[in-house]
């Protein structure tokens, strides 16, 4: 019987030893929970073939379309593809390219205020996670909801391996993608690679037309399997002040104040972080009330 009882004992510390090793079980995705969702790898995750999951994220931004000022145009356009989305219509992938804090990432977000009670669900996947989206797009392909999936602030280095899941997914991949999944992507960057002045020598002329080299090429090819471009560009200074009104109205919704109250704070607070930027003109709105909330 001690033998019996050792050989029992080492079996047990060798399941024990076997069990941290392994993956946790997947979890269940309970969809009921939120309208926005966040990719989660497992642990040990990081490269093609790990898998992950879905979590809910019940406390999601409350901006609204209607917020957002002097990027109308922009925000036609995608809310126009996202309608033709949900309709079950043909509709583009959509890459939000530009100037800092011009309401890239935020009209994302009202996009998904504004028509979640329509089936629109968002699934937030950090770029270095992208290896996983065979795995996302399993896990949503037979669900009845219309999912865009978002990865924010999107750039690559020339050997990441995400660069090439992302152009499979987008249009390289002979697996069609499921009819229910978007990608929307911002960037600060319009090709979303470094770009190198010494790539330019590549360049030729033939019969007088202008051809990239295979570098340009390779890392035009990417952003070009986006159906939608949407450019953002930096705010003039009027702008930026009446962007800084919106907020304004927005946070005190029973006394705006005059401009001649904030209208020197806003340029001098702009003024101090090198910026004139929808972001920039919130953040003022929010010093500015909330310093006012406690004199």
């Amino acid at each position: 019987m001690d033998a019996i009882e050792r050989i029992a004992s080492r079996l047990e510390a060798l399941i024990d030893r076997v069990e941290g090793l392994l993956p946790p079980a997947p979890v269940d995705t309970d969809w009921e929970a939120a309208i926005a969702f966040q990719w989660q790898p497992l642990s040990g995750a990081g490269a093609p073939g790990h898998t992950g999951h879905l979590v809910a994220l019940p406390a999601t931004h409350a901006i609204r379309l209607d917020a957002l000022h002097h990027i109308e145009r922009q925000k036609a356009t995608a809310e126009r593809n996202t309608r033709q989305f949900l309709a079950g219509q043909p509709a583009n992938n959509v890459l939000l390219s530009g100037a800092r804090g011009t309401g890239k990432s935020s009209l994302v977000k009202a996009l998904l205020n504004a028509y979640a009670d329509q089936g629109l669900r968002l699934i937030e996947v950090e770029p270095r996670h992208l290896v996983d989206l065979p795995a996302i797009v399993r896990a949503v392909a037979h669900r009845p909801e219309r999912f865009i999936l978002f990865c924010d602030d999107l750039s690559f280095e020339a050997d990441d391996p995400s660069y090439k899941a992302l152009k499979a997914a987008l249009d390289g991949s002979v697996a069609a993608p499921p009819d229910n999944l978007l990608i929307y992507a911002t960037s600060n960057r319009r090709h979303l690679l470094p770009e190198y002045f010494s790539e330019n020598r590549q360049a030729q002329v033939v019969d007088g037309e202008i051809h990239h080299g295979e570098a340009v090429e390779e890392k035009i090819s990417l952003s070009e399997r986006f159906g939608l471009w949407l450019s953002f560009h930096p705010f003039d200074q009027q702008r930026y002040l009446d962007i800084c009104a919106g907020w304004l109205d927005t946070l005190t919704p029973d006394e705006p104040p005059a401009e001649a109250e904030w209208r020197a704070d806003a340029l001098r607070f702009a003024l101090e972080r090198g910026s004139r930027s929808g972001r920039v003109a919130w953040q003022f709105a929010r010093d500015w009330v909330g310093a006012r909330g406690i004199d």
